[in-house]
Parts: C-alpha cells; sequence; structure tokens
C-alpha cells in the first residue's frame, strides 16, 4: 500500500455500524460514507458487538424488524443500547436509522410502540421543523424532501431531551437530536427506489398497498431521494471528521 493510502486508513474517523438483520445493511451508504474518508467497522448484532466505542469516533445504527428491547429475540440489543447511551453521554456522532432511531429514543426516555398507528410502506415527504432546517445533518432536506419508509412500530413520544427535526403526514417523529451530534431518523436514506422491486407483494396486499404503484411513485422522486440522501450522508460523514479532529 503507497504511503499516503496507509496514512489515510490510519487517520480515517471508525465508525461503528450496528447491522441488526443481515438483510438491512448500509447499502448505499457504505459507498457514499466510505468515499467521503470514514473508516466503517460493520458489525452484525448476532455475531457480537463491543463493550465500548472506545476508539471509536461515531456510531450508526440499523434497521432490523425489532423493538429496541426485543431481547429474546435479539440478545445483542443490550448491548446496543448500552452503546446507544454511551453515544448520548459522550455526545458522538451519531445516526440511528427505523430500529437504531427508536433505540436512541427510548434509550433518553422516550416511548417506542409496536404495530402502532397508520404504516409507512414506500416514498414519503418528510418535512422538516425550523430546528430540522437549521440542523447541520437533517438541514440536508431542506424544507422537505421524498424519503423512503418501511415501518409499521414507532417512536410515540420523545423526551424532554431532544429536539424533533421532521414529521410526515402519518408519524410526528421522523427526525430527532440529542445534544448537538446524536440523531435517531425514522426514514431510509440508505434505500434506493430499486430496492422496493424486492419488497413482498402479498404481505404489502395484506396492509392495502399496491406495490406497483409503490415502485412507480419511487422511481419518480428517485433523482431528488438520491441527492438528498446522499447530501445528508455528506453532512453526517463532514460533522464526524470535525469532530475527530477535535478530539486528537
Amino acid at each position: 500500500m503507497p504511503t499516503t493510502d496507509r496514512l489515510t486508513a490510519r487517520t480515517a474517523p471508525r465508525v461503528l455500524v450496528v447491522v441488526n438483520s443481515a438483510s438491512s445493511g448500509l447499502r448505499r451508504l457504505e459507498e457514499w460514507l466510505q468515499t467521503a474518508g470514514l473508516d466503517l467497522d460493520q458489525r452484525l448484532g448476532s455475531e457480537g458487538l463491543p463493550e465500548t466505542l472506545e476508539g471509536f469516533d461515531a456510531l450508526v445504527m440499523l434497521g432490523g424488524g425489532l423493538m429496541p428491547d426485543d431481547d429474546d429475540r435479539a440478545p445483542w440489543l443490550a448491548r446496543e443500547r448500552q452503546l446507544a447511551a454511551e453515544a448520548i453521554d459522550r455526545d458522538l456522532p451519531t445516526l440511528g436509522i427505523c430500529l437504531g432511531g427508536q433505540v436512541l429514543a427510548q434509550v433518553c426516555g422516550g416511548e417506542v410502540k409496536a404495530k402502532t398507528g397508520v404504516p409507512e410502506r414506500g416514498m414519503t415527504r418528510i418535512e422538516t421543523t425550523p430546528a430540522g432546517r437549521d440542523d447541520a445533518v437533517i438541514g440536508a432536506l431542506s424544507s422537505a424532501a421524498p424519503m423512503i419508509e418501511n415501518h409499521e412500530d414507532r417512536i410515540t413520544a420523545l423526551s424532554d431531551r431532544a429536539v424533533l427535526l421532521a414529521s410526515s403526514a402519518d408519524c410526528e417523529f421522523q427526525a430527532f437530536r440529542l445534544g448537538r451530534h446524536v440523531r435517531g431518523l425514522q426514514f431510509h436514506p440508505e434505500v434506493n427506489a430499486e430496492r422496493l422491486r424486492t419488497w413482498d407483494d402479498a404481505a404489502l396486499a395484506e396492509q392495502n398497498f399496491d406495490l406497483a404503484a409503490l415502485i412507480a411513485d419511487a422511481e419518480q422522486h428517485s433523482a431528488e431521494n438520491t441527492a438528498v440522501s446522499r447530501a445528508l450522508a455528506d453532512a453526517f460523514a463532514a460533522e464526524v471528521r470535525e469532530h475527530a479532529e477535535a478530539a486528537r
């Protein structure tokens, strides 16, 4: 490896990525975050997680079709909650997506309920609050942007410590921030429109969703969704690099 490459690998901020389901990985975020200069250490929860965030400059927690305290089905969630609490205490740059965001909400004293409210599937308009438009990461959505959703469990209350950053018509808590650097999302910036073609048509029909219509809508908004999601990833990476540099 050339000297410059060794230097880059050694100094790149190190990010712990918690993968809660083998089928719910980083997807396009992997390339974007690596291109933005981050070193991604991806760990499948079922294979074990680090005891602490020592040595990591940031934390990303992904989705997985579980509740944040579903320890019987996913024993690693207890450790994941501990890592989330540590990230909040240290104000470490953190991005919790879907289940990951729900873990953050619950750990800081909010409430998450299973199969509550209107399920959200496919491309959904996410509207930012004034705080969201001013946020260093969620501000990438500007006043509103189309983002992909796939959930029926949801955050139903945030703690007083949290700042609401974005909502949708059917889900109030789409994005929030704790401290300056910890953020939870209900939507999926890692998922592109093409991914909807792999979704279960029969399961969606049981909830009165038309998969063909969901795919058509997602493809119609794909270019805007991709641009906004990339901007969000770049903004998060910039914050991680800045925070890591300040800590050295």
